[in-house]
C-alpha cells in the first residue's frame, strides 16, 4: 500500500476507537504522511471562569492532530513530551482547527509543529509535540 493509503489506513483504524473524539465531536478531516488536521466547535461547556476556552481543550485539540499525524507510517507513536503556547482567546461557538505538521523524524524520534486557528484564520495557539515510536508495537491499523 501507498504511503497515502497507509496514513488513511491508521487514522480510520485510530478513530474508530477514539472515544474522547468521539464524546466531544472531534473529527480528524485530513491525514497524509507526517500530517493530519483535525477540528471541534468549542462548547459553552469548554470555557473557563474567564468564558474563554479552558486551555485543556485547546491542548486536546492539538494532541489529538499531533497524535494522527505521528501515527501515519504504520508504526505505533506515542508522545513522548508537548507544549503549548495560547496566543488568543477562543470563545463559545468559534470553530477550532489543528493543523499538524512534521518538522523532524530522527531513529525512533520526531518532532511536530501543531497551530490551532479558528475559522476565520486567526491563531489560537502553538503547540510542538515529540514522539516516540514503538518498536514491536502492532501498528493502529493492524488487528490487535
Amino acid at each position: 500500500m501507498d504511503a497515502a493509503g497507509t496514513a488513511q489506513r491508521c487514522a480510520e483504524a485510530m478513530y474508530a476507537t477514539d472515544l474522547t473524539c468521539h464524546q466531544l465531536g472531534i473529527a480528524v478531516d485530513e491525514v497524509s504522511e507526517g500530517r493530519a488536521t483535525a477540528r471541534m466547535l468549542l462548547a459553552d461547556t469548554m470555557v473557563n471562569g474567564h468564558g474563554t476556552a479552558h486551555g485543556g481543550y485547546l491542548f486536546l485539540l492539538a494532541d489529538v492532530a499531533f497524535a494522527y499525524a505521528c501515527n501515519t507510517r504504520g508504526t505505533t507513536t506515542v508522545a513522548q513530551s508537548a507544549q503549548v503556547t495560547f496566543l488568543r482567546p477562543a470563545r463559545p461557538g468559534d470553530h477550532l482547527t489543528a493543523e499538524a505538521v512534521e518538522r523532524s523524524r530522527f531513529g525512533r524520534s520526531g518532532i511536530y509543529d501543531v497551530t490551532v486557528r479558528r475559522a476565520d484564520g486567526t491563531v489560537i495557539a502553538e503547540f510542538r509535540g515529540q514522539s516516540q515510536s514503538l518498536p514491536g508495537q502492532p501498528s493502529p491499523a493492524q488487528p490487535r
